[in-house]
């Protein structure tokens, strides 16, 4: 009798080799995040060789060119580093760290906040609009928020001061007095970047899968116990990364909202001066480009060591939301 034919084994791919569609595919994907590759590389890497100027008296040489001028410009060590040693030195430190801890957590709370009510409403129109509204003022420049801050402010036409005289008060000389900048600086970046972190949470909201609120909804949950045992764990990865990412920019602040919604006042220094202003400007009276770089390097450095640290703690806790 004739035996039955048996299936030709089909020969195994040797380990480590791709078939060609495969090769295909990486290619095409590759050509695709080429762009944004080259990007970084350009404006995020290559300048990191400027970094040798926070440890130079830098100067301009014959023939004016950049490697030129950075290899004869006399090593200085950590010369550069001096503004840390000036009396001003515990207040702009004391404001950047203090305004970002406190904006960091209200940001937080109230975007998270914010996120969860807009995914609540059942009217579409409302929810876009609602969404258009907040997200608007972050693409708006501190020099434009500035003059609506001074339209209230302002001590001869603005709306405050004049309601004051109006009720026969004393007018406040808000671009003189400390008292009320905490206040009003923290309304001011709350109002502009709130709308930017409420939709990175919305969008988060919506990839939640809704079968886990109907089953939380047959279980009797009330729509407080959705939100604290379903929506609330399943934001907890993404409020974790932008945490993380936002303790990396501690050390740094908006320059625009200090500088410019103050109006430079410097009757205000005491609440407005950061790192930021400060480097500015003592670089406009002194022209020092080695201790502008030196500030700049200071916030990088200490901005890696918050993330690395934030992200250890992070993983000890919860390893599937830490960043690496």
């Amino acid at each position: 009798m004739k035996e039955p034919e048996t299936s030709r084994a089909v020969p195994s791919r040797k380990p480590g080799r791709s078939s060609p569609g495969a090769r295909r595919k990486t290619f095409w994907l590759t050509t695709m995040m080429l762009p944004g590759a080259i990007w970084l590389l350009l404006i995020r890497y290559l300048p990191m060789f400027g970094i040798v100027i926070a440890f130079k008296n830098y100067r301009a040489y014959k023939p004016n060119t950049f490697l030129n001028n950075i290899t004869r410009s006399e090593w200085v060590g950590l010369k550069n580093f001096a503004f840390l040693k000036s009396p001003d030195t515990a207040v702009m430190i004391r404001n950047t760290l203090g305004y970002n801890l406190l904006w960091i957590l209200l940001g937080l709370v109230i975007s998270v906040a914010f996120a969860i009510m807009m995914s609540e409403l059942t009217t579409r129109f409302l929810a876009k609009a609602y969404q258009t509204l907040m997200f608007f003022p972050y693409f708006l420049s501190w020099v434009v928020a500035s003059y609506f801050v001074l339209a209230f402010l302002d001590p001869t036409s603005g709306m405050i001061p004049f309601l004051q005289k109006r009720a026969g008060l004393v007018p406040t000389s808000f671009y003189h007095d400390v008292t009320w900048w905490p206040l009003i600086l923290t309304l001011c970046n709350l109002w502009k970047n709130l709308g930017y972190s409420s939709v990175l949470y919305l969008a988060a909201i919506t990839g939640i899968d809704t079968s886990q609120y109907e089953a939380a909804a047959v279980d009797g949950a009330t729509k407080w116990q959705q939100i604290f045992h379903v929506t609330l764990p399943n934001l907890r990865p993404m409020i974790v990364i932008l945490l993380i990412m936002n303790v990396g920019k501690i050390f740094n602040a908006d320059f625009g909202l200090f500088y410019n919604v103050p109006q430079n006042s410097g009757s205000l220094y005491p609440v407005t001066q950061v790192v930021d202003t400060y480097v500015y400007r003592a670089y406009a009276n002194t022209h020092n480009l080695g201790m502008s770089s030196a500030a700049g390097f200071l916030q990088s450095l200490v901005g890696l060591i918050c993330i690395v640290l934030a992200n250890t703690i992070v993983r000890r806790i919860d390893a599937d939301s830490s960043l690496f």
